[in-house]
């Protein structure tokens, strides 16, 4: 009996060491690392000014007038649109020089109104007892503005004054028609006739000023 009892005693005591030997080669797997949250980096402002945008500005000669304006660089300024003087409707372009993309400014235009009758308009300032004159059937002339200004803002919005000199030609139409009825008021006859074969031209150098805003849209 005792061989056998120290055959079990030694079965016993091997079963309990690989036991033992098989707790501690169990690995506990560790745990896996939270993923880090990528954060995409914030886009970066852009410090490129708005290059399109919409002129309104009103003067003499120039009339009131909306252009279109474009912005290639902050001390350029480039513009085309239309007017309306009251009398008729016109064109004009031109480009404005801002140093220091606002502040002092020198700007250049030139213009032109067509023909227009603007013997209603003369009406509105002498009164109902104006009488038509044929020398205001046909008004329209051309104009080119040398201006020094003020600009007021640079990037969304800019308001300005500008004031100097501005050279208009001008052509004066109906005058035959003219001395030809002063001619019947005087008593020379309807026989009478008084030919001009060539529209006279009127050129003049006058202080000229006007104020505008522009709003830049993209």
């Amino acid at each position: 009996m005792r061989p056998t009892r120290v055959l079990l005693t030694s079965l016993l005591s091997g079963l309990i060491c690989r036991a033992a030997a098989a707790e501690e080669a169990v690995v506990v797997p560790a745990a896996a690392p939270a993923a880090e949250v990528a954060t995409a980096p914030e886009p970066a402002k852009s410090d490129a000014l708005p290059l399109i945008g919409m002129m309104v500005d009103a003067g003499l000669p120039d009339g009131m007038n909306g252009s279109l304006i474009v912005r290639p660089t902050s001390w350029l300024r480039t513009e085309i649109g239309g007017g309306y003087n009251m009398i008729s409707s016109g064109v004009r372009g031109g480009l404005a020089l801002i140093p220091f993309g606002s502040g002092p400014s020198l700007t250049l235009e030139a213009g032109h109104y067509f023909d227009g009758n603007a013997n209603g308009l003369a009406k509105k300032f002498a009164g109902p007892g104006f009488k038509d004159n044929a020398l205001l059937e046909r008004i329209g002339y051309d104009y080119a503005n040398a201006h020094l200004g003020i600009e007021f803002g640079s990037q969304r919005v800019t308001f300005y004054i500008h004031g100097g000199m501005s050279y208009i030609r001008a052509s004066v139409h109906n005058v035959d028609a003219v001395i030809q009825q002063q001619a019947s008021n005087d008593g020379l006859g309807s026989d009478t006739t008084v030919s001009v074969k060539q529209d006279p031209v009127i050129k003049a150098w006058t202080p000229s000023a006007k104020l505008g805003l522009i709003i830049y849209l993209w």
